[in-house]
């Protein structure tokens, strides 16, 4: 598997431009058996030990982390914590991957969670078990859906942070002015999708249904026909039937004019507005936009289950937080790891703010939360949905696989082509990339 590591990180730097959308060490060390251990410091001029941490989230979601970096800086004195933007989840990995090779990485980054794997294969990230054992912590502490992509290789790499799912976002309002129900199924979301269409001259007025350009929807419909996206031994694709059934049901949709695929590039942006400004009814979309619709929707604005096929399934999204072991400053790293996983100043503002899923048990628990779910039911029912939860993308080769997916998703939603085809086309560069 390390053999891929590099061609895989050249895959992912090529889509950062796509997608567009710090302490010593090297590749192969890794002193995550030996758990917490002294280690060189680096000082700022106060005499404190800096963190540099590394993230993804810029606009509201990136002020809502610098606030709560900037409430542990606050709340001691042997630790300053350095937070730095480093551009998307894709732009992230490729900076790191170049970090880690450069002798310059960070004590801690942020890593979509598809990612970790690949760090994890190549023996660069700390194992955190020995630290969250001397914290008085253990993996049972968080919750089981959202740490599928933590442990690699008998080691606790990786911890959830600000994690997601798809759900579907509902304008209600328009929905009661036309007697309709939120669709529970695929077959009631093509039936209310087309009925939420309004014809105009060149284009509709409105549409029914909507989506970000993203691999991560045509996945979760996918597992609801009861396919996998990797089969067992992922050797090779794990559906055939199922993701014919998945894009026919899109390409009816938007054949009808009720489904409206948005442009590549801003996508997320495009369709939030179009939401927003009542363009369209209801849309697949992250668990992260909760509170930006909330503030902004003139209407009744629901969330629901993604609507079911066979069964109701969604992969999970978002990032988790990981130490690299070339850091330096381990102890003060694991400081604030441990600062943000449990005081109510730390991840559990940031999620209150930021719409982001509770991640461990003691903040579900908490009142906090309870009192933002009775206030907003709407954030509830997205960590209700993780008792769906499923990730069928685990592999290192995950990104090259991914960009082939995405070739076919243009080639049959932009350009028209043949759906049989192209998925047969889609599962032969799979398996040459997972033969590799």
């Amino acid at each position: 598997m390390k053999k891929k590591l590099s061609a895989i990180l050249l895959t992912a730097a090529m889509s950062s431009v796509m997608l567009a959308g710090c302490g010593g060490g090297s590749a192969g060390e890794n002193n995550g058996g030996s758990g917490p251990s002294p280690e060189a410091k680096t000082e700022s001029p106060g005499g404190k030990t800096t963190v540099q941490f590394w993230h993804s989230l810029g606009g509201k979601n990136g002020e809502y982390i610098s606030a709560a970096i900037d409430r542990f800086n606050q709340s001691q004195d042997k630790i300053e914590v350095v937070g730095t933007y480093q551009g998307s989840y894709v732009e992230t990995v490729t900076k790191l991957q170049q970090s880690v090779a450069a002798k310059t990485g960070p004590d801690i980054s942020m890593l979509e969670r598809a990612y970790v794997q690949m760090f994890a294969d190549s023996d660069v990230l700390e194992d955190l078990k020995p630290y969250l054992e001397k914290s008085g912590m253990s993996q049972d502490d968080f919750v089981a859906g959202l740490m599928g992509h933590s442990v690699f290789n008998d080691q606790l790499v990786s911890l959830p942070l600000n994690r997601s799912t798809p759900i579907l976002h509902v304008n209600k309002t328009m929905l009661d002015e036309l007697g309709l129900e939120v669709p529970g199924t695929w077959e009631e979301l093509k039936t209310v999708a087309e009925a939420l269409v309004i014809k105009g001259g060149g284009e509709n007025e409105r549409y029914g249904l909507t989506m970000p350009y993203d691999t991560w929807y045509p996945m979760a419909m996918i597992t609801q026909a009861k396919g996998k996206f990797f089969n067992d031994d992922n050797t090779s694709t794990g559906f055939e039937a199922e993701g014919v059934k998945v894009f026919k049901f899109l390409k009816e949709l938007q054949n009808a004019g009720a489904l409206y695929y948005p442009p590549a590039q801003d996508s997320g942006n495009i369709v939030n507005q179009m939401f927003v400004n009542g363009k369209v009814g209801m849309m697949f979309q992250s668990t992260g936009v909760i509170g930006t619709f909330s503030s902004n929707a003139k209407f009744d604005y629901v969330t629901a289950f993604l609507p079911k096929d066979e069964v109701y399934a969604t992969p999970t999204g978002g990032a988790n937080i990981a130490m690299l072991s070339s850091s330096k400053n381990k102890d003060a790293a694991w400081e604030f790891i441990h600062w943000l996983m449990t005081d109510p100043q730390g991840s559990l503002q940031f999620i209150l703010d930021s719409g982001y899923l509770p991640f461990t048990k003691s903040m579900v628990e908490s009142q906090q939360i309870k009192d933002l779910w009775a206030e907003n039911p709407n954030r509830k029912v997205a960590f209700e949905q993780l008792e769906h939860a499923i990730d069928t993308n685990k592999d290192v080769a995950w990104p090259q696989v991914e960009q082939e997916f995405f070739s076919a998703i243009q080639a049959i939603m932009y350009d028209n082509k043949d759906i049989e085809s192209t998925l047969a086309t889609f599962k032969k560069e799979t398996e040459r990339i997972l033969g590799n």
